[in-house]
């Protein structure tokens, strides 16, 4: 994917200094130069967080439109310093009316194969970023809605050219793109390349809309027409009702503590903060600093607290408004206590499994129904951005459109793509993960913010599907065990596995801790690949600096105000 992770061998000095900052009055970082300096041009013209965060979307859509745009979701964390609160704004897609726990299946009770399922209408979930943005945007934003679109009009009449992170996303996933998609990524049937200078002309006429009408003609508008109409084009269900229906919840984080700092991650549906609040627990059993970074100890337990987690993460997850979810047991600390003890320093356990957090909770205990292993759903791409006012607010949102260029479906005349969430279900039902109406799937998207003494040190997240859950502890891990800076932290090789033997691995991951694990019983995919794409700010709370970081593993860029 790309051009390779490991800093060492892939930034330059140049793309060092665009990747990282520091400043006193404010931090923007994400994945594209694009994003972060509209988000940068909002901070200095005086709007907060929250609303350089939502020029920040506004403007990935140009970037990163295979990652996510305004026809997908997210989940828009703000940490709001003057009355110390932390809100989920929930933007999360929702099953249209017309969704069945079949739908995924075929006429003989088979699950369709992923391909297939994925790039038709029917996997489109009501989008829900701009509903998230804007209730967020009124609760405590400053400035008008219009203004924070205005930096990616201007952006997009200029030109967008296409970086080598499109370039290649192109080249991978053409397969997935449909007939308006193909006719603005592929002129005359040939996908653009990097270097080349596009222009996005519908999409600044659905922006221009935006202005004018704001996010209702979205939802209810002559957006929200044509979302319906060319989904049904392609055979879709969703209705206009839909849309219109589309509600955000406000939601508490998911909290817990690690060692000296409390953490605030994604809540259900999104699996991704407790499972990721579970591995750091897990760890917390363990004096992490004693090992060396790249240390066969420090992988060895990076692999089975995944595994531990990913187990529980498998059959307890799902959307808490139609399911009571076991959160409380999944986080209690004589339960993890007893998963800790599946881990023996001697061997990969075989005895890895989901364990009962039921007993912990409410008593009561859920069928969990086996999944097929798909390797390609496990392809989703996302991004994350951060930003970080002089006032203290602070946005952590991971946004997506699911996998690359989502469905692949281009609302007609209105230049952006719609999400294949709806993929994110059990394809068989039965679990707490099964498709219904107006339900939201499993997600692992995990913005997260870390607190010190009750005020913030450190905001980061991740894009990448299940591996986000990954990138986000281990860049955790390295910063409060391990003691690195932010970007050492970011750059540091990461591994990855699920619930199984096999290991995702980065380049520069040691060899001898690599052979180690292996006669331990792991497995390790033939060659290395980036995982995840972390964005964060560290607060350092003596001075009141603030240090940005973006991953090499894509082009971010990190812009401080002083």
């Amino acid at each position: 994917m790309g051009n390779g992770k490991n800093i060492q061998t892939r930034s330059s000095r140049s793309e060092y200094e665009r990747e990282t900052a520091t400043g006193t009055k404010g931090m923007v970082v994400s994945a594209h130069p694009y994003a972060t300096d509209a988000g940068e041009r909002i901070l200095r013209n005086g709007g907060n967080a929250i609303d350089a965060a939502i020029a920040v979307q506004f403007a990935l859509n140009l970037g990163e439109p295979m990652m996510t745009g305004i026809g997908g979701s997210g989940f828009f964390m703000v940490h709001h310093n003057e009355s110390k609160t932390t809100k989920i704004y929930n933007g999360h897609s929702q099953a249209p009316k017309s969704a069945h726990p079949d739908m995924f299946l075929d006429d003989h009770g088979e699950v369709i194969p992923f391909r297939e399922r994925s790039t038709h209408a029917n996997a489109v979930g009501v989008p829900g970023i701009l509903a998230a943005m804007e209730a967020a945007r009124k609760d405590y934003g400053l400035m008008p809605l219009a203004d924070l679109i205005q930096p990616s009009i201007e952006a997009a009449e200029q030109g967008v050219e296409v970086n080598w992170m499109l370039d290649w996303a192109l080249k991978e996933f053409e397969y997935r793109l449909s007939d308006h998609a193909r006719e603005l990524f592929m002129p005359n049937g040939k996908g653009l390349i990097e270097g080349d200078i596009y222009f996005k002309e519908h999409l600044v006429k659905t922006y221009r809309v935006l202005q004018r009408e704001g996010i209702k003609a979205f939802y209810e508008g002559e957006i929200a027409q044509a979302i319906v109409s060319t989904l049904k084009e392609h055979g879709g269900s969703m209705e206009l009702s839909d849309l219109k229906n589309y509600q955000v919840t406000v939601d508490e984080p998911v909290w817990t503590d690690y060692r000296d700092y409390r953490l605030a991650s994604s809540n259900m549906p999104s699996a991704g903060g407790t499972t990721m609040l579970q591995i750091l627990k897990l760890l917390e059993g363990f004096n992490m600093s004693a090992y060396e970074a790249k240390s066969w100890e420090k992988y060895y337990l990076f692999a089975e607290a995944m595994r531990i987690a990913f187990s529980d993460k498998m059959a307890f997850s799902g959307d808490p408004l139609f399911n009571h979810i076991p959160i409380k047991g999944m986080l209690n600390a004589d339960y993890l206590g007893e998963r800790r003890r599946l881990i023996n320093f001697q061997s990969r356990s075989t005895e890895v499994d989901y364990g009962n957090p039921w007993a912990y909770d409410d008593g009561k205990e859920v069928k969990v129904v086996a999944q097929p292993f798909e390797p390609e759903r496990e392809r989703s791409e996302t991004t994350h951005f951060t930003v970080m006012d002089r006032w203290g607010n602070i946005v952590a949102c991971t946004s997506t459109v699911e996998h690359p260029f989502g469905s692949g479906i281009m609302v007609k005349d209105y230049g952006f793509v719609l999400n294949n969430e709806l993929t994110d279900f059990d394809p068989i039902p039965g679990g707490l993960n099964e498709v219904q109406p107006g339900k939201r799937p499993v997600s692992c998207k995990s913005p997260t913010i870390v607190f010190k003494e009750g005020k913030p040190c450190l905001t980061l997240g991740s894009p990448g599907g299940p591996t986000i859950v990954g990138s986000v502890f281990q860049t955790i891990v390295n910063v409060l065990d391990f003691k690195m800076d932010l970007k050492e932290a970011i750059e540091e090789p990461r591994i990855f596995n699920s619930t199984g033997s096999l290991i995702g691995w980065e380049d520069g991951v040691d060899e001898k801790s690599k052979a180690k694990l292996e006669q331990m019983g792991f497995t390790f995919i033939e060659d290395p690949y980036p995982i995840g794409n972390v964005q964060g700010i560290f607060i350092d709370q003596e001075t009141g600096r603030l240090y940005g970081a973006a991953d090499s593993s894509r082009e971010g860029k990190a812009a401080g105000l002083d």
